[in-house]
């Protein structure tokens, strides 16, 4: 595994999504494919921040197989994550591996090129309707795959960079399957359990649930799997499930050395936060302890900070960035610590919780 090559997003309407995530994310157009570039059926924004890359792509006219499989996509769980593309050396070795482990193929190995080069591709099923693909891209020098055209848009966005990787995404399934979902990782791509975060870990007075991170082997690539935990009412993994209707991406961690500056950007962009009480603060350094960022600033922000045995991070959550209460994103920011914020998890439920009650959802 090289790391997480993109996102790839089903959207009702490509051009907006970019607009947004360009805007708001302080994403760099990169690429397109459309009419205009003899796609007549599915159209596609792609945008950069550092090594990330989201794909944005919707229907046009849904002529074949795949445009009709994303029509149904987003009438059935709106705008969501259809793929989580990984970057491999071997496409042939990883499909075969995976394939030969359990693993349902979805695209066998076939190469596309242009004159920018050629790309190799094979894709896999994972939980719900998403699935990964695997990305040879060593031999291509255009700026996505071909097909696609460069964007005519500035090369640098105007504000400050507000990312620049992919840190984890999470992955949400139903009652019962995370340790299917984990066994599949581990069997399928040789993934090696990372956190098991169970009980009393993530849970509150009204709900729970639990979730284990798979990783490969250089932590380059990690995945969360969350599924449901019986509670008294409502939790955001149900509330997520019946309004996706099913499994899926829930959030997507990105990577940042400046969360200060990445928070205030994209707040002045529009971009919501979950909120955290003045309460959180008050105690923050007596278990987190000193960070760089002093704690009347992280309280300003809302920012969370977590400490583990090897340093510690800071994190906060964007509200969901659709009409649907399903994907969100978190802003990660790394001194050491290669945990997930567990000191955080009751605070961020509670702050999930208070923002379900408002749907009524809770």
């Amino acid at each position: 595994m090289l790391g997480i090559d993109a996102v790839v997003f089903a959207v009702g309407n490509a051009k907006q999504a970019a607009h947004y995530y360009s805007t708001a994310f302080g994403m760099r157009p990169i690429a397109y494919r459309g009419p205009e570039t003899g796609s007549r059926e599915i159209v596609s924004y792609v945008l950069a921040s550092g090594t990330a890359r989201f794909v944005l792509t919707s229907v046009v006219r849904p002529e074949t197989e795949y445009g009709e499989f994303l029509a149904r996509h987003v009438a059935r769980h709106g705008d969501g994550v259809i793929d989580l593309a990984i970057q491999v050396p071997d496409v042939h070795a990883a499909y075969r591996y995976a394939t030969e482990h359990g693993a349902i193929g979805l695209r066998s190995p076939r190469e596309t090129a242009d004159e920018h080069g050629h790309v190799t591709r094979a894709a896999i099923a994972t939980y719900g309707e998403t699935r990964h693909t695997f990305v040879e891209r060593s031999g291509y020098r255009g700026p996505y795959l071909p097909g696609y055209h460069p964007t005519q848009a500035p090369a640098a966005p105007t504000g400050p960079t507000v990312f620049h990787s992919i840190d984890h995404c999470v992955g949400n399934v139903e009652l019962g399957r995370m340790d299917d979902w984990v066994a599949f990782y581990n069997t399928a791509l040789g993934f090696t359990n990372m956190k098991e975060f169970i009980g009393d870990d993530i849970a509150t007075e009204y709900s729970a649930l639990m979730s284990k991170v798979v990783a490969d082997g250089t932590l380059t690539v990690k995945f969360p799997i969350n599924e449901p935990a019986l509670g008294k009412k409502k939790s955001q993994i149900d509330e997520y499930l019946d309004f996706y209707g099913g499994a899926g991406v829930q959030h997507i961690a990105l990577a940042t050395d400046d969360i200060v500056t990445s928070v205030a950007t994209m707040r002045a962009a529009g971009v919501e936060f979950l909120d955290t009480p003045d309460s959180y603060y008050d105690t923050l350094g007596q278990w987190a302890g000193d960070t760089h960022v002093p704690v009347d600033t992280l309280r300003r922000h809302r920012i969370l900070a977590d400490r583990d045995e090897d340093g510690y991070l800071l994190q906060i959550f964007t509200k969901p960035v659709q009409d649907r209460p399903t994907v969100f994103f978190e802003m990660i920011e790394r001194h050491g610590s290669q945990g997930f914020g567990k000191g955080n998890f009751k605070a961020l439920f509670e702050a999930i919780e208070r923002e379900q009650a408002r749907r009524g959802n809770l």
